[in-house]
């Protein structure tokens, strides 16, 4: 049985396209929803340690606004699942590599299936940037519900 559906967004409407997937699943098994957002810390600490006190003041400030809008941006989504009688729990977790720290909140929290969009990167693009879906999927070990969500009309 799956227990713990863990969801993960980034802000983005792309990334929220997961939802009524992970809500559908979450009441077919009877599964809580943890609905999950990597605060993204721009530095390893190893780097952090050499900047002056007012940046790195200035950088803590930032992730602390950054994790206030974070968790009521999550608080909002969870309210139409926990209309339909769903348990949901909101959740931030800081990081500065994204799909490590998805991978290590599911572990730590026996997370029994990670729910994911890409942004469907390619080329360049991909490689720049690199993909968090791709890194869950290779490094976790766990079952992973993916899709490729439509484009947005802006």
């Amino acid at each position: 049985m799956l227990e713990r559906i863990l969801v993960c967004l980034d802000g983005s409407k792309l990334a929220e396209q997961i939802l009524p997937y992970a809500m559908e699943a979450a009441v077919r098994l009877g599964s809580k929803l943890v609905l999950l957002q990597v605060i993204v810390v721009q530095t390893p600490p190893v780097v952090a340690a050499g900047a002056s006190t007012y940046a790195v003041k200035a950088a803590g400030q930032q992730i602390e606004k950054d994790e206030t809008e974070a968790k009521a941006y999550l608080d909002d989504l969870a309210q139409p699942p926990r209309e339909m009688g769903l348990d949901v729990e909101c959740v931030t977790q800081r990081g500065w590599q994204i799909g490590q720290t998805i991978i290590d909140y599911a572990e730590d929290h026996k997370v029994d299936l990670i729910a994911i969009a890409t942004h469907g990167r390619s080329g360049l693009k991909r490689l720049v940037f690199g993909s968090v879906a791709e890194s869950v999927l290779r490094g976790s070990g766990l079952p992973i519900l993916l899709i490729k969500p439509r484009e947005i009309d802006k």
